[in-house]
């Protein structure tokens, strides 16, 4: 056999694998959890780093991604060409872009949707929180309603989840922007959650309203970076959790005025040195988290699921994970935290997002410039 017959068998092998490759991708991916067979099938792909997923009245997803478009995804998962129109300037700079997207309480009569991001200002970047009016494919009466002080040059450590309380309080998740110090400031918005009205007043019964110095819409200190929240669906108390350095990633039930305890005590180490960092793990005043990873798995996205397609599944909290490159599901007994299962491990990628559907799925994000909306349905759902 010559030489160019066998590159042109090469060339043919290569191609072939390419696209059983793309084919495997698109396939649904099957597993088998402890409590409940299911598959994971792809709604809607083409995304360049989604961030954050939020369900229209109507069944339509609105889709951040991190570069900073604002997308409309159909019930049906396809991607509309066009970006809504009206996002505030987003500086795309380190870990930092267009972050989270949530929706007022009331959307259906006041359509007011709210994007947190990363934006430029006097001293360099910070996160910043705005709403605006959804009109078909714009955004109108803009106002930003929160913005991250001081601003810096580091590119990491942005946040950012948004969620609303059933009182209509609106929570701010913040990372400390890679200056742990400053998470223990309380004239300092880095490291900390920020609790505020639905229009951006600060609450009066906030905890440090009043208090010398101090910043009055901040909630709790000691966060190092949290990138997943959500409510609790029983007790209705705010859930998070945050990164550890190599390890120490945790969650915590986020409560006013509670010191979390970043950098002053950590289950993590320094990344180079593998040096300990403050104190220790405890220290009398600063909170203890409910569970730590270490080794780190990089949680990003939380969701306690609430559906009726997994009836198995019903109260148990969900954990997307970058590093890991998984999804975790971790069972409750009250607050405590009793059992984890590590599913899809390697399958998808990073998982960036987790949410409930209301169709009573769960939907997934992944983090990849060929991002994908993925539903996790039962074995023999359809």
């Amino acid at each position: 056999m010559g030489p160019m017959r066998m590159n042109r068998i090469r060339w043919i092998f290569l191609i072939i694998l390419t696209l059983l490759a793309g084919f495997l991708l698109l396939w649904p991916a099957e597993s088998r959890a402890q409590a409940a067979p299911f598959r994971a099938v792809t709604v809607s792909e083409g995304l360049e780093y989604p961030w954050g997923l939020a369900f229209l009245p109507d069944g339509r997803m609105l889709v951040t991604e991190r570069p900073g478009r604002l997308r409309l995804v159909d019930r049906d998962g396809k991607l509309d060409p066009r970006p809504i129109a009206g996002v505030p300037a987003v500086a795309v700079v380190g870990q930092g872009g267009l972050l989270d997207v949530a929706l007022h309480p009331a959307f259906e009569t006041n359509r007011w949707v709210y994007i947190s991001y990363a934006a430029r200002g006097e001293g360099g970047y910070g996160t910043e929180v705005a709403r605006g009016r959804l009109d078909g494919h714009v955004l109108r009466d803009v106002t930003v309603l929160f913005s991250m002080r001081p601003k810096t040059s580091a590119g990491q450590h942005f946040g950012s989840r948004l969620v609303f309380d059933r009182k209509g309080f609106l929570y701010i998740t913040l990372g400390d922007r890679g200056e742990m110090a400053r998470a223990q400031r309380v004239d300092d918005h880095a490291g900390s959650v920020i609790r505020l009205h639905d229009d951006g007043r600060v609450p009066v019964d906030n905890p440090f309203v009043g208090v010398a110095n101090a910043l009055p819409e901040i909630f709790t200190l000691g966060n190092r970076n949290i990138q997943g929240a959500a409510l609790h669906p029983q007790t209705g108390e705010l859930w998070a959790h945050e990164h550890g350095p190599q390890g120490g990633d945790e969650i915590n039930i986020i409560r006013a005025g509670v010191n979390y305890g970043w950098p002053v005590i950590t289950y993590g180490r320094n990344y180079v040195s593998g040096t300990r960092i403050g104190e220790g793990s405890e220290k009398a005043g600063l909170a203890q988290p409910l569970l730590q990873w270490t080794p780190s798995i990089a949680p990003a996205g939380m969701a306690f699921y609430t559906g009726d397609k997994f009836p198995a599944w019903r109260g148990n909290l969900f954990v997307g994970a970058l590093r890991g490159q998984m999804m975790v599901r971790l069972e409750l007994d009250g607050n405590r935290i009793v059992r984890e299962e590590r599913l899809l491990e390697n399958q998808l990628g990073r998982i960036r997002d987790v949410r409930n559907g209301p169709d009573g799925f769960l939907y997934l994000l992944t983090d990849s410039a060929k991002g994908r909306i993925v539903r996790l349905e039962p074995i023999g759902s359809r």
